[in-house]
């Protein structure tokens, strides 16, 4: 069925086409994440991770009474899996204030929830093992 009020237009009528000097924007973006290293990809999710997190823990200073235990859980799994996954490629330099993060996040849970985990089954101590508070910490 066509619509009758249509009108065709001849070709030198249609838009010109785009201009072909123009670098496309999809391609520009590729070679863009093409420079940057992996780690620091890598230890922007965890930055990612890490902020989402404590925002859901209840530390975020702008939202100090928000707490969502079950998301912060989720965050943290992920921030755990993430580490552990990516340790060999983050080297020591990198990994190490990552871990140190994931384990302050860990302990905050710990201090935030009222129904204890059983040790091992917290949030990421299936990457990380059971987190304990140390003694200088207590």
């Amino acid at each position: 069925m066509t619509d009758s009020g249509a009108t065709s237009q001849p070709d030198d009528a249609q838009p010109a086409a785009a201009d072909d000097s123009r670098p496309d924007p999809l391609s520009t973006v590729s070679r863009d994440i093409a420079d940057v290293p992996s780690v620091e990809i890598i230890s922007t999710a965890a930055l990612h991770l890490m902020s989402a997190a404590a925002v859901h823990l209840g530390l975020a200073e702008d939202l100090p009474d928000h707490q969502d235990l079950d998301e912060a859980r989720s965050l943290i799994d992920a921030l755990a899996g993430l580490l552990d996954a990516s340790a060999p490629s983050l080297g020591h330099h990198h990994a190490a204030p990552l871990r140190d993060g994931l384990r302050s996040l860990q302990l905050a849970f710990k201090e935030s929830s009222t129904i204890p985990d059983e040790p091992g089954a917290g949030p990421g101590e299936k990457y990380t093992g059971p987190v304990h508070p140390t003694a200088g910490r207590r």
